[in-house]
């Protein structure tokens, strides 16, 4: 956020609305689900992808003038969050396509989680090719080559971005398959519910919704909180280098325990309660460690790198294990209905209280 701040001259409010443009693009959800229901991957996979394509490049586009640029990566940055919804909820549906009952946890919790290592990709690449202002936040004391040569390394960041997006959708359209030629299963190959049926039936079963609200609330709110880790932390001296590491070693350590719980979960039919039970009470446990330790000044508690670190991390490896287990968790309990519109009620929901958390942070000036 220092580096962004000198370059672009950003404010807080720019921050958080740059990671709030995800959650506003979920607002068309319900069209992608509608898309990946009746027309199939292909064709959800090459309209997202271009939108990627298309908001990179906005964000390229060299202007001189800072006003005009600020708005091209806010323009950038929506086009992106577009992309979310097949993002976020095409690994069952991508599961249940092209894989036998045995593999379907594990595929999606592959499918789900490559995602989040991107998200690490980028907490890590950031501060690392991004230098701070000086190696500190007093911004009136940066000189003007090296403001400059801020800028120059983030837009550096931009262009790759741009160059990896372009490539992956021109793999997309060389080949990308719809489903396979055979079904691997009897749920591959059944008829699924009508999109409007799927909804009546959604709505209307308690139990779902209920699961639904124990996934998008917690995950909902640390999504939107790990994506301005860096602002939250300023207060208690931690740099956006720590900050990026922090997200980057969450993610990562996430990815791995979801993909062997998903792994015991296909091999152990029946224990997707229990898995999530011992997932969320160690995000409890977590989440109230670190907030005793920020209260310095009830609990006394020490607030050091180590327990800072540690609190975190482990409060990303609970919550981010715990997805591709509720994504499957869902699919099983509402069959039926597709899974990319089951999946799709229940992100649009993650990011509702995502939106709330954001919109609130952009007011937040101390």
């Amino acid at each position: 956020q220092n580096s962004a701040r000198l370059a672009f001259g950003f404010s807080g409010w720019d921050i958080a609305l740059l990671v709030f443009w995800g959650p506003i693009g979920f607002a068309p959800c319900f069209f992608f689900m509608w898309l990946m229901d009746k027309k199939g991957l292909r064709v959800t996979v090459l309209l997202t992808s271009s939108l990627m394509v298309l908001g990179a490049g906005l964000r390229c586009v060299p202007v001189s003038d800072l006003e005009i640029r600020k708005k091209l990566i806010h323009g950038g940055q929506l086009l992106n969050g577009l992309a979310g919804p097949t993002v976020m909820n095409a690994a069952p549906f991508l599961s249940t396509t092209w894989f036998s009952p045995d593999e379907r946890a594990t595929a999606t919790a592959i499918a789900l989680l490559l995602n989040y290592l991107g998200a690490a990709g980028a907490f890590l690449v950031g501060p690392l090719v991004v230098p701070s202002p000086n190696g500190t936040s007093h911004l009136p004391l940066v000189s003007q080559s090296n403001a400059e040569h801020i800028k120059d390394r983030i837009e550096a960041v931009l262009y790759a971005e741009f160059g990896m997006v372009s490539l992956i959708f021109s793999a997309a359209l060389a080949y990308f398959p719809s489903r396979p030629p055979f079904p691997p299963s009897v749920a591959a190959a059944s008829q699924r519910l009508s999109y409007r049926r799927s909804f009546c039936r959604l709505l209307s079963n308690f139990r779902f919704l209920m699961i639904a609200l124990a996934y998008a609330i917690p995950l909902g709110v640390f999504s939107g909180w790990s994506g301005v880790l860096d602002l939250i932390l300023t207060p208690v001296h931690v740099s956006q280098v720590d900050a990026g590491w922090i997200g980057f070693w969450s993610i990562v350590g996430g990815c791995v325990v979801g993909i062997a719980m998903a792994r015991f979960a296909d091999f152990i039919r029946g224990m997707l309660k229990f898995i999530l039970l011992l997932l969320l009470s160690g995000a409890t446990l977590a989440s109230t460690w670190f907030t005793l330790t920020c209260l310095t000044s009830v609990t006394h508690l020490p607030l050091t790198t180590a327990t800072l670190y540690t609190s975190c991390i482990l409060l990303g490896i609970f919550l981010n294990s715990s997805v591709p287990i509720f994504f499957e968790l869902f699919v099983e309990t509402v069959y039926p209905v597709p899974e990319g519109i089951t999946c799709g009620v229940v992100t649009f929901l993650s990011n509702v209280f995502m939106g709330v958390l954001l919109f609130f942070l952009t007011f937040y000036h101390t």
